[in-house]
């Protein structure tokens, strides 16, 4: 089995409307198919639907969760993390799933989605709701 699967639906402006949108129902078939351990999908911004498509179709699998969005200067509150991760808690359990932003950050050489304190920002909220999650869940 590889590794895993990296999806991005967009990461070339800042403007949430350009990017693609909906649930991930019309991939779940190919994922499925897929002969991967992890798959790592956007879930930082509503676009992306609803955890419950993945969840129900491929709890089996590992789970990168984005839990914040690259394309956005608003660093999310520790407890916006918490409760996306919590919400997967339903399908995966806690050593399924791994935070991350969406894109993991990737962006084009020339046009930086977020500047370096941002980023940075955002991935000490993530720091520190995996930490609200390890005093929860272990």
């Amino acid at each position: 089995m590889r590794v895993g699967v990296h999806m991005c639906r967009g990461n070339w402006s800042k403007k949430d409307g350009v990017h693609l949108s909906g649930d991930y129902t019309p991939l779940v078939g190919a994922f499925e198919q897929m002969h991967v351990r992890q798959l790592v999908l956007e879930f930082a911004t509503p676009r992306a639907g609803d955890i419950d498509v993945v969840g129900r179709a491929l709890a089996g699998r590992e789970l990168g969760l984005g839990v914040v969005n690259q394309r956005s200067d608003q660093v999310e509150t520790v407890e916006s993390i918490v409760e996306k991760v919590e919400r997967a808690l339903q399908y995966f359990s806690p050593a399924q799933i791994f935070m991350n932003p969406d894109c993991g950050f990737g962006t084009f050489a020339q046009r930086c989605m977020s500047d370096e304190r941002t980023a940075v920002e955002k991935m000490r909220r993530i720091v520190q709701a995996a930490r609200v999650l390890r005093e929860r869940y272990h």
